[in-house]
């Protein structure tokens, strides 16, 4: 074993959430090491829908265009299809917008194998000179058991020992030692870090009938089914399926699995040596009916076959030292798209707070947000999972008789819950960096939720923009300033007052953006007092574009008053972190007091 080497973050697994969290650390200038026991990154199948809030995201992401390179490789889905049983078999019913949240800047989802979203996140880390250490594994962890070691942001108070797997385990050089300041472990469902910290999982699997199995096909040209490049429900008197679009000419087809044969009866476990691909493709095909569906020969990318269960960790983290994400905290079924998005979504809210922590922005108590704002939202996602995975497990009836879901009632869900599967309605509870005392200066912003998108343009040439384009994930805030009519002169001089945050806390923290009134015909941004236009691409214009048909009107779109005005502070992840009137800018200093440290 050799001699332990420091590092500030060590990420444990390779999956979506741990290399969403590894590249937005590298990015941040932190120490950061990711190790997986995968001698290669996922060639096919396992997740591979990515909602609109994940697109946001990643058009977010430091590295920009990781959301260009995802939609120019992946199938896109606009529309959904259903088609429930009729007297021979099933019958179209109809065809809706597959993403119902009105406020979402990409209004559909997206389908590419976990690989190669893995790769968007893996090439950017490379650029940063960070890559992927396999295949190793964690084999020990111990913490601290001195309290102010543990307290203390410098320290390295988590001892992780590791083992590669390549090596000739003879002479015990096949481990080395490591000292962390955070260990993240985003090392799946089965998590070995999560069973180290001793967190149980707290759920249920559900009944048998509940057992799905899955299958990435290319059609034949037998297939005469219409809608296999829209997202399409399926239910028969056989049971029900789901075909999600792939790249290229590949889908994904869920099939409802009646009987047993995959469970292993002295187990209790699924056995995949039980079934096949074959098989499965038999029961689509009898759900199908009257439609013919069928794969191409040899063209069988993956399958598997899972039972749907809903779990959630009781603590996402010991001590805020060691933290989970991802799969490792919560389980959830497939087919409403949420287990990669959910899981990067993880990571993406905890890299921001660990880079504060150990820049020395923050103090370490911002850490204990990451377990109150994800714990949360995943038992939300249990529910909605639960109730959605019920309506579409159960077979719909044909006539008025018994008791399972009509049509309606599962578009209703369909429909309803648009907003949370999407991902563009996730609403953080108020914490130290979620302050709702003012959400009356734009009611229409909620605080805690993703700034909204809308369109502007920059004052300096005219060109539009998208505002989230403004607010990337580089760990910093920005600080949205709509001056109103006359108060820019007053905001400027807060600015500069020695008790000011933006004076007591360090200024590479911080960005401010300003939003300005007028005409991009007349308007000289340069009027605006130094501190409110730090760049000529910082100053934006409530204005439509040249050919006056896109943009502008962002006032009235988030209910700010043109004459009052406000500042917007948005946190690194794109969440609204609190929203302050112009006549109350010691709010502002209160806010950050909350949880940064002073220089």
């Amino acid at each position: 074993m050799s001699g332990p080497s420091h590092v500030d973050v060590l990420v444990v697994g390779a999956g979506p959430a741990g290399v969403m969290c590894a590249n937005a650390l590298v990015r941040a200038g932190v120490n950061v090491r990711i190790i997986d026991k995968r001698p290669l990154k996922v060639a096919a199948g396992q997740a591979d829908g990515i909602q609109p809030r994940t697109i946001e995201v990643l058009q977010a992401s430091q590295a920009y265009g990781l959301a260009d390179r995802l939609l120019s490789q992946a199938a896109i889905m606009v529309m959904a299809a259903f088609y429930n049983p009729g007297p021979n078999g099933i019958e179209f019913i109809g065809r809706v917008p597959d993403v119902t949240a009105p406020s979402a800047r990409y209004p559909y989802e997206a389908t590419l194998h976990q690989g190669e979203i893995e790769s968007l996140f893996l090439d950017s880390m490379r650029k940063e000179g960070l890559q992927v250490e396999r295949p190793i594994v964690p084999i020990s962890l111990q913490m601290s058991d001195d309290p102010k070691e543990v307290a203390d942001p410098h320290a390295y108070p988590v001892k992780v020992v590791l083992r590669h797997l390549d090596r000739d385990s003879g002479d015990g050089d096949d481990t080395e030692t490591v000292r962390a300041k955070f260990v993240v472990g985003a090392d799946g469902a089965h998590s070995w870090v999560r069973k180290s910290l001793g967190i149980s999982m707290d759920g249920e699997q559900t009944a048998e009938d509940f057992l799905w199995g899955v299958i990435d096909i290319i059609p034949s040209e037998k297939t005469d089914f219409p809608d296999t490049r829209n997202k399409s429900a399926i239910h028969s008197v056989n049971g029900s399926c789901m075909i999600i679009p792939r790249e290229g000419d590949k889908i994904r087809v869920y099939i409802q699995l009646s009987d047993t044969d995959a469970v292993d009866p002295a187990t209790g476990r699924i056995d995949l040596a039980r079934y096949g691909p074959e098989r499965l493709l038999e029961v689509a095909k009898t759900t199908f009916k009257p439609y013919t569906i069928d794969a191409v020969p040899d063209k069988i990318d993956w399958w598997t076959i899972y039972q749907i269960g809903q779990r959630v960790a009781s603590r996402f983290t010991a001590n805020e030292r060691v933290f989970i994400a991802g799969d490792a905290c919560h389980t959830h079924s497939p087919k409403a798209g949420q287990g990669m998005n959910a899981s990067m979504n993880d990571t993406h809210n905890l890299a921001w707070k660990l880079a504060h922590v150990l820049h020395g922005w923050a103090d370490i108590s911002l850490l204990k947000t990451y377990e109150s704002e994800r714990r949360k939202y995943a038992q939300d996602l249990i529910a909605f999972d639960k109730t959605f995975s019920a309506l579409f497990s159960e077979k719909f009836r044909v006539d008025n008789e018994g008791h399972n879901p009509t049509h309606e009632e599962f578009m209703g869900a369909f429909q309803s819950y648009g907003n949370f599967s999407s991902g563009v309605g996730v609403h953080y509870a108020p914490s130290a960096v979620t302050e709702t005392t003012h959400q009356a200066a734009a009611p229409n912003l909620i605080i805690g939720q993703r700034l909204l998108p809308h369109l502007l343009v920059r004052a300096a040439d005219a060109r539009e923009v998208n505002i989230q384009d403004l607010a990337p994930s580089n760990a910093r805030f920005k600080l949205f300033v709509f001056p109103g009519e006359q108060h820019a002169p007053a905001i400027a001089a807060h600015l500069g007052r020695p008790e000011c945050f933006f004076n007591k806390h360090p200024r590479d923290a911080f960005e401010i953006i300003t939003v300005m009134q007028g005409s991009k015909n007349t308007v000289n941004y340069l009027e605006l007092p130094p501190v409110l236009r730090p760049h000529w691409t910082k100053v934006l214009l409530d204005d439509t574009d040249v050919t006056g048909t896109r943009g502008g009107r962002i006032h009235e779109r988030y209910g700010i008053s043109r004459s009052a005005g406000a500042v917007v502070v948005v946190r690194p992840d794109g969440y609204v972190g609190t929203i302050v009137p112009l006549d109350q800018l010691a709010a502002l200093d209160a806010y950050f007091a909350g949880f940064m440290l002073s220089l």
